[in-house]
């Protein structure tokens, strides 16, 4: 299947964080911390401003990117998660 995120948009596929053992507690999924890097995966082709001029994106596939604890949509593509994001809740390129 193939994404093609809208105006500006950003497919992002978040890092796997490494698990960590400590003794033998095991953390449940649900506990555990959402990653906040990942890599840009698409991107839109920009936001349209009001006098119909096309404002480009500064991220590109293949970027890293830290972002927002909480931030985009939560998708699941051949059993690979990815976000969804709003270039606005991207915080930085790697």
């Amino acid at each position: 299947m193939k994404i093609h995120p809208l105006a500006d948009r950003v497919l992002v596929k978040p890092s796997e964080q490494p698990e960590v053992k400590k003794g033998s507690i095991i953390i449940p999924d649900t506990a555990k911390e959402k990653p906040q890097e990942g890599e840009v995966i698409a991107v839109g082709k920009g936001r349209l401003t009001d006098s119909g001029e096309r404002i480009a994106l500064e991220v590109k596939k293949g970027d890293k990117v830290l972002f927002r604890k909480y931030a985009g949509t939560e998708i699941n593509i051949n059993d690979e998660n990815y976000l969804i994001l709003s270039e606005t809740e991207i915080l930085a390129i790697v």
